[in-house]
């Protein structure tokens, strides 16, 4: 079990950057670019855990990511299948527990699927808390909660006047996550890209120029350290 340590943030965000171009500096297709930022997911996954955190987000596809080339999209959801069935094993093995946040209903229905036997699985896991970030873009997001909220006033469920913050939150994907303390964003860029937009009203924002697939834990440690060179003012100007 991780120890205790109130110099790490407790949600840690990440956009996994830059698995494309780590393939083509190898002349490498980018799929296997792809292939290994994947492996290197259940890496940082442990060390997150051993460092301290508590949760920990990934961007895995965005609702962008679509319109990339069919073979590179066709090789993403390979991926992602082979990954949701390896992961049942990696979550009993490092008591995490696994959520997939985005909208489900655009992925195909084996995928659905794998992601409800996942979670349903891993539910009661202790360690870390694990979000993965697929057919996710912030801005549908918030679209989808305004739609919940719109038909519950509809249906006479809540009026108008009752819609706040905390009635808002409630019907984001994350609705049981704490915001992210820390979001870092690997292969040097500095865009939100559409990520966790409401959530990351008051996180640290950390960009490095490693590529995804060469993330370390002396990465993820550098990025905590600055995130602790940071003073945490919410709201101040």
């Amino acid at each position: 079990m991780a120890e205790e340590n109130k110099s790490v943030p407790r949600h840690v965000a990440i956009i996994l950057d830059g698995n494309g171009r780590w393939a083509k500096k190898r002349m490498m297709p980018r799929t296997y670019g792809h292939s290994q930022g994947s492996k290197n997911v259940e890496r940082i996954c442990e060390e997150a855990w051993r460092m301290g955190i508590k949760y920990l987000t990934v961007y895995a596809f965005s609702t962008e990511n679509w319109s990339r080339p069919k073979e590179e999209v066709d090789a993403l959801m390979k991926l992602l299948r082979n990954y949701m069935k390896d992961c049942i094993k990696t979550s009993r093995k490092n008591d995490m527990r696994v959520r997939i946040i985005g909208d489900k209903s655009g992925l195909d229905a084996d995928i659905r699927e794998s992601i409800q036997a996942l979670e349903e699985d891993s539910k009661n896991n202790q360690g870390l808390n694990f979000q993965v970030a697929l057919n996710y873009g912030g801005r549908d997001e918030i679209i989808r909660a305004a739609r919940k909220l719109a038909l519950a006033c509809k249906d006479g469920e809540m009026a108008p006047e009752e819609i706040n913050e905390e009635t808002f939150r409630a019907c984001l994907d994350t609705a049981d996550i704490p915001d992210p303390d820390l979001l870092i964003r690997t292969s040097g860029e500095f865009r939100l890209s559409n990520f966790l937009m409401w959530q990351t009203a008051y996180t640290e924002f950390y960009s490095t120029d490693v590529l995804w697939p060469d993330f370390t834990k002396d990465d993820l440690q550098k990025a905590i350290d600055y995130y602790n060179s940071r003073e945490r003012r919410f709201g101040a100007v």
